[in-house]
């Protein structure tokens, strides 16, 4: 019998949303050129699902590794936590990219890894969307994508079609420019629905203004119970490795039954199955490092390596000792996707032309919140992502040399007052 303790510094967990598309979508690696087209000999994707599925899944994937390595190496998260959705994320960046022409639309659809045929995007998209909102009676998963609109803005139909046919993602009208607070409220309180609750205050105050133009949003929602539950009974105090020489007491679950497992030199490997129907399959994936260095863990993080790990997992009996936590985390990405290389898209240069026929929006945010709870019944988790486009950026008014000013009646336009200040101070 092995014995599976988790009391180390570095523990690497991976909750894989399986759908129907491939095993976890990871196994095997599905590998597309840089114009996103298959790599000859490789089996993309499976025969009841759009060809595209696969070329997502495996763009989405790469797109999870880039992602995880820019927040891990930030030193504005060195030591912490980290949970994310690169599935919510890349979801509200591709009906971004929907809008998108010329090198932004490069930028965004290679820091994605998008196929480029936008059938295979379209297609791709739709299926895994379907697969997820499919349900099944052992547990809840769903996603949803919207777009928010300044009600007087003139987006193209066909944008809007686009977004609605291949997204689920239908506009409601919004008042941005009177109303951007209660804009803002309107779209957090969307994401609280769709996440159950979970996902609270997705935009925070300031991120929507007179010039917003566009919000797009994605929510995405998953409970389920492990097929081997852990007794609650058998949950201790015990400690857990934070540093060489640091550890805290955490509340730890033991198990002891027939897990997916296997070894290499570096790591121990565990996939804890979650309870299905006979829908999509779900599973945490979990990478322990054999001493305490998490760096064992993170250099398994690409598709290939990954594919090989689950290939060596043999269900055997696993004496399973591993945490109780919760984590909620919010990550503001413009800098962390700039870096990964779409920087135009943040900046006066963009052209998001796709969405409305001219060079003025931009995107002057995105938003990124997460949570999850694991406990000996399973796990609960959420995430949503919010896309900001913008008008230009807001004018900056700063008196601070002599100017003229005029006290008007505005309907008439009667000057009433009129002046010059030189000097405040001076009388």
């Amino acid at each position: 019998m092995k014995r599976l303790l988790i009391s180390g510094i570095g523990i690497l967990v991976l909750a894989l949303i399986v759908a129907g598309l491939s095993a976890a979508g990871i196994a095997p690696p599905n590998m597309t050129s840089i114009s996103g087209e298959p790599v000859a000999g490789e089996n993309t994707t499976r025969p009841d699902t759009p060809d595209g599925a696969g070329n997502v899944t495996t763009g989405n994937n790469r797109f999870a590794f880039d992602l995880y390595r820019h927040l891990a190496t930030d030193p504005a998260h060195a030591g912490e936590n980290l949970f994310f959705s690169p599935y919510s994320v890349s979801s509200a960046l591709a009906l971004t990219c929907e809008g998108a022409r010329g090198t932004t639309a490069d930028e965004i659809g290679a820091v994605l890894h998008l196929p480029e045929n936008e059938t295979l995007r379209r297609e791709g998209f739709a299926a895994i969307d379907a697969g997820l909102n499919r349900g099944d009676s052992n547990y809840t998963l769903r996603t949803a994508n919207a777009l928010w609109a300044e009600e007087t803005y003139p987006f193209l139909p066909g944008y809007i079609d686009t977004a609605a046919r291949w997204y689920s993602a239908n506009v409601t009208n919004l008042d941005f420019i009177n109303d951007p607070g209660g804009s803002r409220e309107t779209i957090n309180r969307w994401v609280e629905e769709n996440t159950q609750d979970k996902i609270r205050d997705l935009l925070p105050p300031g991120s929507i203004g007179p010039p917003t133009r566009l919000v797009i949003t994605n929510a995405i929602y998953f409970k389920g119970a492990w097929v081997e539950r852990f007794d609650a009974n058998e949950t201790t105090g015990e400690e857990f490795r934070v540093a060489p020489n640091e550890t805290v007491t955490v509340p730890m679950m033991h198990g002891d039954a027939v897990y997916p497992y296997a070894e290499t030199d570096t790591l121990r490997v565990l996939e804890m199955p979650y309870a299905h129907g006979n829908e999509t399959e779900l599973a945490m994936f979990v990478l322990l490092p054999k001493d305490d260095n998490l760096a064992a863990a993170e250099e398994a993080l690409d598709a290939e390596r990954l594919a090989g790990l689950r290939e060596s997992l043999v269900s055997q009996n696993v004496n399973v000792f591993f945490p109780k936590f919760t984590l909620e985390t919010g990550y503001g990405l413009p800098p962390t996707l700039a870096a990964m290389g779409m920087p135009t898209a943040f900046t006066d240069d963009a052209d998001l032309s796709g969405m409305d026929g001219t060079n003025d929006l931009f995107i002057t945010g995105v938003f990124h919140k997460a949570f999850v709870d694991v406990n000996e019944e399973g796990t609960e988790a959420a995430a949503a992502t919010g896309v900001i486009g913008g008008r230009g950026a807001a004018p900056v008014f700063r008196a601070d040399h002599p100017f003229v000013f005029l006290i008007v009646e505005k309907d008439s336009g009667t000057i009433l007052f009129m002046g010059r200040v030189v000097n405040p101070e001076s009388p």
